[in-house]
């Protein structure tokens, strides 16, 4: 990543398709939809489609990596929302849903992102505004402010047990 003037950002990847099994794209049955995914100085990514569009399970997939992208950054910002809130994040889980509807067409969209975090903070005082932090979070989230669709969260605050 390249900071520029004035906030901007740019990054850069190279997907490369790794699937010609000898006949390139002769048919749609004729090859795989495996992708390396790469980024200087980072492990590879190993990607395909998603199964029902005769990926590869064990890879990731778009659809995967844009729901990763949503519940990071959000866990991101909270945990920065949480720090000028003065809240003492302890633990942070999230099983961050997402709802993908097809055209009949052959293309389609998300619908929408649902988040879940569960989140321990260390006293009963911070239960309110690690609530609250999580809307001050969405309004910070870049990949959030970046779709067309609603991203949602449906959190959970806990209090993380003495001597824990």
């Amino acid at each position: 990543m390249a900071q520029h003037p004035l906030g901007e950002h740019r990054y850069a990847l190279t997907a490369t398709w790794t699937g010609d099994r000898g006949s390139g794209t002769s048919g749609y049955r004729d090859y795989a939809r495996d992708v390396t995914i790469s980024i200087d100085g980072k492990p590879d990514l190993l990607a395909s489609a998603d199964r029902p569009f005769r990926g590869d399970p064990a890879r990731w997939n778009p659809e995967d990596m844009l729901i990763a992208a949503l519940a990071e950054c959000h866990l991101l910002s909270y945990l920065h929302a949480c720090v000028t809130a003065g809240v003492v994040v302890t633990s942070y889980r999230d099983e961050a849903t997402g709802l993908m509807r097809e055209d009949g067409r052959g293309g389609g969209a998300f619908a929408e992102v649902v988040l879940h975090p569960q989140v321990t903070v260390a006293d009963p005082s911070m239960i309110e505004a690690a609530e609250q932090a999580h809307h001050q979070a969405h309004d910070w989230c870049f990949i959030a402010n970046s779709v067309n669709f609603p991203v949602r969260h449906e959190a959970t605050v806990t209090v993380a047990a003495l001597g824990s």
